[in-house]
């Protein structure tokens, strides 16, 4: 065989062996270990589903999958970080309303949650519960609602950063009552649980999942639950409906990867992460949270995000809320 012949043999031969490398690569996946960003502080609704969700993936697929917590400017700081990623389902997002919101609340973006992230599933769904601190003078809705307005703009409320799902729920609030409340940013649920307990601020419109222990040791006061029925949780809750405001709003929690993952990728992971969450022993542990379970398609829960932003877009123009 002469010398050029020979040349185009080999080379043909390491290009599909190549090939052949990059397919076993991703069939095998993951081969290392695979970082999970949660956009919040520890301690959250989103870092709690994190990590339950990591531990059994962990277990499924043999390779550790780590959480990694990355607060900051309300979610964008992780989920650019996420967005950015080399593309190889080594690096995922742990995100809530923040992707929905965001393009709505910030002039300019570092990112395009559209274009630049891959929905794997909806996750689970959170019905939000108000709380205040112990001493707070009111038990129930109205007169919750009767002294906020008897005290225009001296009463304070946490949130977990401009923009997120407690400053939006209680703006609408605020709307449906004609309230005025002022806002405290934190840097995510646990933050701004701990802020309530300690009377920094009054009140917090949070998901159940960051404040349920702290209400069962009373540390927290609960006024009422934003979802169609009572909460098996906190079955002593009435629902804002029952209460007379016909107000129902909650948090969400869905996993992306970087765009232009591999579908090899990401069916892996949809499919082990539906897996999971339809294991009997991870939805108790999901409901003693407060979150209700969903485990949708990619294509559904990119209809979710494009729901939510249109949902999101009339509080946020309603409440003239706008970001740098």
């Amino acid at each position: 065989m002469n010398r050029p012949r020979l040349f185009l043999v080999a080379a043909t031969a390491a290009l599909i062996g190549g090939f052949t490398s990059v397919s076993l690569a991703q069939d095998r996946y993951p081969t290392r270990a695979v970082e999970i960003v949660v956009p919040f502080a520890a301690g959250g609704g989103t870092d709690v589903l994190a990590r339950l969700l990591a531990d059994r993936l962990t277990r499924r697929l043999g390779q550790n999958f780590v959480v990694l917590n990355r607060p900051g400017a309300n979610t964008n700081l992780g989920t650019q970080l996420v967005a950015r990623a080399r593309p190889d389902g080594y690096t995922l997002a742990m995100a809530s309303i923040g992707i929905a919101a965001n393009p709505l609340l910030y002039r300019k973006l570092g990112y395009d949650p559209a274009n630049d992230l891959a929905p794997i599933s909806l996750l689970a769904n959170a019905p939000t519960v108000l709380v205040v601190h112990p001493s707070f003078p009111t038990n129930t809705l109205p007169e919750f609602i009767a002294y906020v307005k008897a005290n225009p703009g001296r009463l304070n409320y946490a949130s977990y950063g401009a923009g997120s799902s407690p400053h939006l729920a209680t703006e609408l609030f605020k709307i449906m009552t004609s309230t005025d409340i002022m806002h405290v940013p934190f840097s995510g649920g646990g933050p701004a649980a701990i802020a309530v307990t300690g009377n920094q601020v009054q009140m917090l419109f949070a998901s159940v999942l960051p404040v349920l222990g702290l209400v069962r040791s009373a540390n927290l006061k609960p006024i009422a639950i934003a979802a169609k029925t009572r909460s098996a949780l906190l079955p002593d809750v009435p629902t804002f409906r029952e209460s007379g405001l016909d107000y129902e709003t909650g948090t969400w929690f869905g996993l992306l990867a970087p765009a232009k993952t591999p579908s090899s990728v990401l069916e892996t992971l949809h499919a082990h992460a539906v897996e999971v969450l339809q294991d009997p022993n991870f939805r108790t542990k999901m409901s003693e949270q407060g979150a209700d379970v969903i485990g949708n398609s990619p294509a559904q829960f990119r209809e979710h995000i494009t729901a939510e932003t249109l949902r999101l877009a009339t509080v946020i123009r309603t409440a003239k809320i706008q970001l740098d």
